[in-house]
C-alpha cells in the first residue's frame, strides 16, 4: 500500500478514520504489510473496500483457528483423554454429537436423553442450530467419523457467523470501519471461535447493534430477540440502551427495541414452551443447579476454603454483585459529563456479568470481542487484553490436562490454575478501566476525539440530554463556555437535578 498520506481522500469516504495516522500501535504494526494504510485504500473505486478486507482477514484467522484444532481433529478427541487438552483443540461439539443424542436422531427439548442430563441444556436457537447441523451430518461410517463430520458442518457454519459479525463492525462505525480488525485479528476470537456455539448469538448481536446505529430500533429489538433465544447474555444490552434513553428521553425508539426483542424471543421460544415445558426449561435449571465451574473468582473461593459456599449461596450473591455492577453502571451512565457511547454502555454489562458470573467458559470471550473493538478501538488496550485471554485460554487447557492425566499430573495444577484465572480477571478489569475512564474523561475517547458523538447510537447520536443527575447537571461556567461548539451542534442540555 501507498503510504502518501498527504492525498485528499474520495468524495465517497470525505472524512474516514485512517488508524494508522491516529493509533502508535497501528501504524508500527502496519510496517509488517508494507507501511501506514495510503490513499488507494480508501478511495471506494476499488474491489478492496473495508468491509471485503475486514471480512476476508476473519475467514483467514477463522481457518487458521481450525488448523490449530486439527490434532484433536486426528484423533485427540477420541483416542485420549487428556491428549485434546494438551493440544489445548478441545471442542464441546463432536463430543455432544452424541452425548446430546444427534447421532440418534433424537429431537432437541422433546425426547429425553439417557444419563444425567435428561434433555439439551441450550437455549432454542442454539438447539435448532445444533439440529441443522445434524442434519448436514453424514449418518455413515463410525461413530467417530460422524463426530469428524458434525464438527466440519458446524465448523461452516460458524465462520458464516464469523463473516457477519466482521461485517457488522466494519460497517457500525460509518468513519472507522478498520478498527473491525480489532475483531478479525483478535487471536482468542481464533482460538475459541468452535468450541461450541456461541458465535451465533454474537453475530446475532452485532446484526442488531449495526441496526441500532442505523436508526432502526424495532429491527434492532427483533435481531436481538433472536440473539437472546440462542444464548442469555444479549438481552444485557438492554439494560444499557434503557439508561441512554432515558437520559435523551427516547422512550419511543426503547419501546420498539424492547417490543421487537420480547416478541422475536417469544416466536423462537413459545411454541417449545408449549409442546416441550420440560426440555424448554432444562437450560434454565441447568443454569441455576450448576455449581461453580472453571473461569471465575469463585473458583478460586472454593477451592481454597475449607467450607466452600453452597451453590445456591453463590447463585444469590453473584445475583446481588451483579445488581450492583448494573446500579453502577446506570449511575454512570446517568452522572457522566457527557452520555456514554452505547457501545462503552453495552461492553461494560457484558463485562460485569462475566467477571461475577459462576462460570467463564474461555469461548465467552466472544461475547466481549466485537462490543471491545466499537467501545475502545485502541491496539494496545485490546492486545493486552487479548494477551490475558490467551494466556487463560493455555491455562484452563493444561490444568484440565492435569486433572485427567492421572498420576502422572501433566499440566498445570490448581495453584497455576489459579493465577490464568486472576489474570484472565485483571485483563478484562483492565479494560473496563479504561472504558470508565473515557466516559468520565470524553476527551480521551478514540471515537469523540475525532469530534463525533455516538455513531453507534443511532437515535441517540447528538441527540439532547434531558434527564442528567448529580454534578453533571450542573457543569461549570467555563466548562459549559469550552464545549460551546458541540453544545450548539447537539442541542441544548435540559438537565434535571438529582441523586441516584
Amino acid at each position: 500500500m501507498s503510504s502518501a498520506e498527504t492525498t485528499p481522500m474520495s468524495a465517497h469516504e470525505p472524512d474516514q478514520v485512517r488508524p494508522t495516522r491516529e493509533d502508535e500501535v497501528a501504524a508500527r504494526g502496519s510496517e509488517l504489510i508494507g507501511g501506514p494504510i495510503g490513499r488507494r485504500a480508501l478511495l471506494g473505486t476499488s474491489w478492496w473496500t473495508p468491509v471485503r478486507i475486514i471480512a476476508l482477514v476473519a475467514i483467514g484467522m477463522f481457518a487458521l483457528g481450525l488448523v490449530q484444532k486439527a490434532p484433536c481433529y486426528n484423533g485427540a478427541w477420541f483416542f485420549g483423554a487428556s491428549s485434546q487438552y494438551t493440544h489445548a483443540c478441545y471442542s464441546d461439539i463432536p463430543h455432544l454429537y452424541q452425548g446430546r443424542g444427534f447421532a440418534d436422531g433424537l429431537v432437541p427439548y422433546f425426547d429425553k436423553l439417557p444419563g444425567d442430563m435428561q434433555y439439551l441444556e441450550y437455549p432454542v436457537l442454539t438447539g435448532v442450530f445444533m439440529e441443522v447441523a445434524s442434519w448436514l451430518t453424514s449418518g455413515s461410517g463410525s461413530i467417530q467419523d460422524q463426530e469428524q463430520w458434525y464438527w466440519m458442518v458446524n465448523a461452516g457454519m460458524l465462520m458464516v457467523c464469523a463473516s457477519v459479525i466482521a461485517v457488522c463492525v466494519t460497517r457500525t462505525h460509518r468513519r472507522r470501519p478498520w478498527d473491525a480488525l480489532l475483531v478479525a485479528l483478535a487471536p482468542a476470537f481464533a482460538l475459541t471461535a468452535t468450541i461450541n456455539w456461541d458465535l451465533l448469538a454474537v453475530a446475532l448481536t452485532a446484526a442488531a447493534m449495526l441496526m441500532w446505529s442505523r436508526g432502526r430500533p424495532l429491527a434492532f429489538g427483533i435481531l436481538l430477540g433472536l440473539a437472546t433465544a440462542a444464548k442469555l447474555y444479549p438481552v444485557f444490552l438492554l439494560g444499557a440502551l434503557f439508561v441512554l434513553c432515558w437520559r435523551a428521553a427516547k422512550w419511543r425508539d426503547f419501546g420498539r427495541a424492547l417490543g421487537g426483542t420480547a416478541l422475536a424471543w417469544l416466536v423462537v421460544n413459545l411454541p417449545v414452551m408449549l409442546l416441550a415445558w420440560d426440555g424448554w426449561s432444562q437450560f434454565y435449571r441447568f443454569s441455576q443447579e450448576r455449581g461453580v465451574d472453571f473461569g471465575s473468582f469463585w473458583l478460586i473461593l472454593v477451592q481454597n476454603s475449607t467450607d466452600p459456599l453452597s451453590t445456591e449461596t453463590v447463585n444469590t450473591l453473584a445475583t446481588l454483585l451483579m445488581l450492583l455492577c448494573c446500579a453502577g453502571v446506570a449511575a454512570l451512565a446517568l452522572t457522566a459529563p457527557r452520555r456514554p457511547r452505547f457501545a462503552q454502555l453495552a461492553f461494560l454489562i457484558v463485562a460485569a456479568f462475566i467477571l461475577t458470573n459462576k462460570v467463564y467458559s474461555p469461548q465467552y470471550v466472544l461475547w466481549l470481542v466485537p462490543l471491545a473493538a466499537l467501545a475502545r478501538p485502541r491496539w494496545r488496550d485490546i492486545l493486552i487484553w487479548q494477551a490475558c485471554e490467551v494466556a487463560y485460554f493455555l491455562g484452563i487447557w493444561m490444568y484440565l490436562a492435569y486433572t485427567t492425566s492421572g498420576d502422572a499430573h501433566k499440566g498445570l495444577p490448581p495453584d497455576g490454575y489459579h493465577w490464568a484465572i486472576g489474570l484472565h480477571l485483571l485483563g478484562t478489569l483492565y479494560l473496563v478501566a479504561v472504558v470508565v475512564r473515557d466516559i468520565l474523561m470524553p476527551e480521551r475517547d478514540p471515537v469523540r476525539r475525532g469530534g463525533e458523538d455516538d455513531p453507534s447510537g443511532g437515535v441517540l447520536d447528538r441527540a439532547e440530554d434531558v434527564h442528567v443527575f448529580g454534578a453533571a447537571a450542573h457543569p461549570p461556567r467555563h466548562a459549559a463556555h469550552d464545549e460551546e461548539g458541540p453544545q450548539v451542534a447537539w442541542g441544548d442540555r435540559k438537565a434535571v437535578d438529582g441523586s441516584l
